[in-house]
């Protein structure tokens, strides 16, 4: 059974639906289902991603594509206000990456056939999608290149730039990482392992180049900043 939204921020923060009149964003919502995920359950297996685009109400989910060695390979981490999805709905392929609730989070999900049905003919819409996929695929370009640095201390130096950027919050020492990913998941971000991640953040701890919060978040200080730019 479909549910009204009534929070039409969520809607506001997909560029091809910001402008929409506000009877045209309650028909949007009304076509989008929400439904609540635990942490670590999966909200889209990488069979279905071609069926849906998702918007994240709350909490947090990860994108990721599993090894042959059945690991978690993490793309991205989407955070409330995100969304994805969208490229599958239009040309119907199955995208690469398998959702997962990375906490507990409330996703809404708009199908295909509701998408073609009801939004493909706005043609202010197709022309925000293309913009739209433009960005998507500079992101999967910043990816590209955080895979292709040839040392650990480089992928790592620049998935914490990358987290940072995504979901950084100012602090009187530096940016916060305001979001959790354990030692595994970050070996998993940047396709090394977790005895090596481990010992390069316990070095980095060491050069004040990060510092690790009571709550166990990520600090980036100015250390940081003067590292990366030496590397660049």
């Amino acid at each position: 059974m479909r549910q009204h939204i009534h929070d039409e921020s969520i809607i506001r923060h997909v560029p091809f639906f910001s402008s929409l009149s506000n009877d045209e964003t309650v028909q949007v919502e009304q076509l989008i289902r929400k439904k609540s995920f635990t942490k670590d359950q999966i909200v889209l297996q990488e069979e279905e991603t071609s069926h849906y685009m998702y918007l994240v109400y709350s909490g947090k989910v990860r994108v990721v594509k599993m090894t042959e060695e059945g690991r978690e390979q993490i793309i991205t981490i989407h955070r409330k206000n995100d969304f994805f999805g969208e490229m599958a709905l239009l040309d119907g392929k199955t995208a690469p990456a398998t959702i997962i609730a990375h906490e507990d989070a409330v996703i809404g999900l708009l199908s295909k056939e509701d998408f073609e049905r009801h939004l493909l003919s706005n043609e202010l819409i197709n022309r925000k999608i293309i913009t739209l996929l433009c960005g998507r695929l500079r992101e999967a370009w910043a990816m590209i290149k955080i895979l292709g640095f040839d040392s650990a201390e480089q992928r790592l130096m620049a998935v914490l730039d990358r987290l940072q950027e995504l979901n950084g919050i100012m602090d009187d020492g530096g940016v916060i990482i305001n979001v959790k990913l354990t030692h595994q998941q970050l070996a998993n971000y940047t396709s090394v392992t977790r005895e090596t991640i481990t010992r390069m953040l316990k070095r980095f701890e060491k050069e004040g180049v990060i510092e690790i919060t009571s709550n166990r978040s990520i600090l980036l200080t100015k250390q940081f900043y003067l590292k990366l730019k030496q590397m660049r």
